[in-house]
């Protein structure tokens, strides 16, 4: 965990991800502070993410096409539709008989991650249309 005063850039980061629901990337963030602070640089934006992520302030979302970040912070599975690329969060509860199993080799697993694929209900509409 890094330790680090929270600068005026961090928290308009910050409030960046914590104001859209839709799970966005980097590059959506950097747009969203540009328009707060036009002299922030990608850059900047990149690096405050890594620390808001490492400090449990975001949780950082690996995806097989890019890394978005959200504002929810427990543990909780994701939503990717397979047509327009919109993330959101799962309606269901987060299976917490995993964590903490140690398998035969020794391994202990403290969390897992779970990212259903699927159609999200405006695309399954277009396709039924």
């Amino acid at each position: 965990m890094i330790k680090q005063r929270t600068s005026r850039q961090r928290q308009l980061i910050l409030d960046a991800v914590c104001n859209r629901c839709d799970h966005p990337t980097a590059d959506e963030i950097y747009l969203d502070v540009r328009e707060k602070d036009n002299r922030i640089s990608r850059g900047t934006v990149y690096r405050n993410l890594g620390v808001l992520s490492e400090n449990s302030q975001v949780t950082r979302v690996k995806l097989p096409q890019a890394e978005r970040y959200d504002s929810r912070t427990d543990l909780h599975y994701h939503l990717v539709c397979t047509c327009c690329g919109s993330v959101s969060d799962a309606p269901i509860d987060y299976l917490k008989d995993f964590d903490e199993i140690e398998l035969d080799n020794g391994f202990v697993i403290s969390r897992h991650r779970t990212i259903f694929e699927g159609l999200c209900s405006v695309c399954r509409k277009k396709k039924e249309d």
